[in-house]
Order: structure tokens, then C-alpha cells, then sequence
């Protein structure tokens, strides 16, 4: 007669090799690592995902060579190490479901070297204890999230994009706008901002058809766009043929340079214009405005107004030219005018 320790050493032999085999078969992509961070299971659906076999990884801490190119934790890893701090550092959205228990979610872009293509994967990891409260495995599990991001990140675009010139819309430029002024006033650096104008278009319109100024358009938006080359650096459609671009931690000086540089870009592509009272090529006016935010600046109603108020000043100057609030004063005197008579945007959009 078999004795009782026997038998409960063989029902828990039977019942770890009726788990692994379990998990073998799961159809959802698993892997588990022990307290040392080495593989011990790799199963079936984790090999279809990644294009790697389990002979590959088990026994190795090297699974992270599933996911990414250069060495860094996966999530079973901060759980093994209990490092909830580190899920900023490596993932786009987490969330630690308990100190040293529940384990860890996150979600985030993976490389997958052995398939040649990034995944989006939902991750889930959690810690497995013994009766004791020590660790003795961190099980890992994968969900293929890549096709329901791609549908989300195209209809972010659509709502954030403007349908003919593929620049950022009014919505994207005022959230931009706000999120840049915010930082300007933590950094206490210069913003700038330009509003550029197609001067007469709608004499352009009404001489050579919407389609055409459709495409006066789209080939103003490239230009424009070509000179929001930093990070940060956002080029929109603020409105009819008014486009903005936002250029954080830029002076008057720099900023205006930029826009000469469009406004000269324009002028080279020689797109013919002609209407009684326009020159014979369409040309630009821009308005320029750079302002270091203090405590008191709530929003960037200063920084759009003065934008707006050095734009229409441009358009009353003589059009196909650049207009700096810092130089407002002086172009003005030069010209014996009263700039106390500049009015804002409501008297502008008959250029």
C-alpha cells in the first residue's frame, strides 16, 4: 500500500505536468519565467506570434530578443523584480494591479525581429507564490492588438487631419497651441506663431475655378508644412486659405526668417494668378508673433491676437510680405499710418 506522502507527491507531480501541458496548449501566446528571469515555458500560440521556437528561448533570459532589438525588461521581468517604477520608462500605457501580487498590464508597440514587423500588444504578467509567499514563476500572457490600434491611430488622423490639405485641422492646432503655451510658461522660452494668407484668393476662385484653388492650396500646405521640421513644430490649416504654424521656443527674429523663407518658396512656384487688382503670380502675407508666456498669460489669446493683428498689417502694408509685432510700430510710422487703426480679425477676411 502506497504511503500518504507518496501519494501526495505524485498527485502534485501529475498536477504540474497537467498545467504545463496545459499552458502548452492555451491558444493564447504565454511564456513563464522563474525567480532567475529564465524561460521555462514558451508555448505553442507564444512561437506563432513571435517567430520564435521555445528551443530558441527556454532556459535563457534572452525572450526579450522576441520583442525587441536592443536589450531591455519585458513585463514579467519588472514583476519578477517588483519594479512597478520602471512601467513609465518602458510602456506607453500600464498599470500595476498590486503591490507585489496582482501583477502588472501594459500595452505598446514591439519591434518582433523574427517577423520583420512591429505588433501592438496588450500584456498582462503576474507573479505565482508558493504557500510560503516566495516567488517561483512570473507567467506572461499576449494579446495581438496590432490591427484595432492601427483602426484607432487612422481615425485619430482623420479627426486631427484636414481632408484637402492633409495638414493638421483647426482642432489638432488649437490643442497644440495650448499644450505649447503651457510648456512656455514652465520653460519660460519664446513661442512663436505665423499665420500665413494667400493674397486675393478669392479673386484666384473666381478666375480660375475651385479645383484650381484647391490646388493653390495643397501646394501652399507643402511648403508651409516642409518648414514644420522639429518634433513639436506643427503646421495646420487654420481656416479657408489661412494656414497657422506653431514654432515653440523660437524668437521674432528666427520666426520671421522662417517665413520669409515660405513666403519666398510660394512666390518660386510661379502659380499663375493674373486677376484684375493681383499680380501675376499668387503670393503670401504672413503675420508674425513670438511672446514668452508669464504667470498671468491664462491662454494664448495675446500670442493669436498679435499674430492676427501683424497679418492684417502685412495685407494693408501691400501684400506678399512679412509683418513682426516687435517691427509693427516702425512699418507703420514709416509709412505715416496709425497703427492705433489696425482692427482685428473680424474686419480681415475680405483679402
Amino acid at each position: 500500500m502506497a504511503k500518504p506522502g507518496k501519494i501526495a507527491a505524485k498527485a502534485v507531480d501529475v498536477a504540474d505536468s497537467y498545467a504545463v501541458r496545459l499552458m502548452q496548449h492555451l491558444v493564447v501566446p504565454t511564456f513563464v519565467i522563474d525567480p532567475k528571469r529564465r524561460v521555462v515555458i514558451w508555448n505553442r500560440a507564444c512561437e506563432r506570434l513571435t517567430g520564435v521556437a521555445a528551443s530558441e528561448v527556454i532556459g535563457t533570459s534572452k525572450h526579450w530578443q522576441a520583442f525587441y532589438e536592443t536589450k531591455r525588461p519585458c513585463l514579467a521581468d519588472l514583476v519578477a523584480l517588483d519594479r512597478p517604477e520602471q512601467l513609465p520608462e518602458f510602456y506607453s500605457e500600464y498599470a500595476a494591479r498590486g503591490h507585489n501580487g496582482l501583477g502588472f498590464s501594459a500595452e505598446n508597440w514591439c519591434v518582433m525581429p523574427k517577423l520583420g514587423s512591429q505588433l501592438y500588444l496588450a500584456i498582462d504578467a503576474g507573479p505565482i507564490h508558493d504557500e510560503a509567499g516566495n516567488l517561483i514563476a512570473v507567467v506572461e500572457t499576449l494579446r495581438d492588438l496590432t490591427d484595432q490600434k492601427r483602426a484607432e491611430m487612422a481615425l485619430k488622423e482623420l479627426a486631427t487631419k484636414d481632408g484637402l490639405t492633409g495638414l493638421a485641422n483647426r482642432r489638432a492646432f488649437d490643442q497644440q497651441l495650448m499644450s505649447e503655451w503651457e510648456r512656455a510658461q514652465r520653460t519660460q522660452k519664446p513661442m512663436a506663431l505665423l499665420f500665413v494668407d494667400v493674397d486675393h484668393f478669392k479673386l484666384f476662385n473666381d478666375r480660375h475655378g475651385h479645383q484650381s484653388g484647391d490646388e493653390c492650396l495643397r501646394a501652399v500646405a507643402t511648403v508651409v508644412s516642409g518648414h514644420a521640421v522639429r518634433p513639436l513644430d506643427l503646421a495646420s490649416r487654420y481656416g479657408g486659405e489661412e494656414f497657422a504654424l506653431i514654432l515653440p521656443e523660437m524668437d521674432c527674429d528666427a520666426a520671421c526668417a522662417i517665413a520669409d523663407e515660405i513666403r519666398i518658396a510660394v512666390m518660386a512656384l510661379r502659380i499663375a494668378h493674373g486677376a484684375s487688382g493681383a499680380g501675376d503670380h499668387v503670393t503670401l502675407s504672413v503675420g508674425v508673433a513670438s511672446h514668452i508666456p508669464g504667470e498671468a498669460d491664462g491662454s494664448p489669446d495675446r500670442l493669436l491676437g498679435a499674430a492676427d493683428q501683424a497679418l492684417y498689417a502685412a495685407k494693408r502694408l501691400g501684400r506678399n510680405r512679412v509683418i513682426c509685432t516687435e517691427r509693427l510700430l516702425a512699418e507703420f510710422a514709416g509709412l505715416g499710418r496709425d497703427i492705433a487703426q489696425v482692427p482685428g480679425r473680424t474686419a480681415r477676411k475680405s483679402a
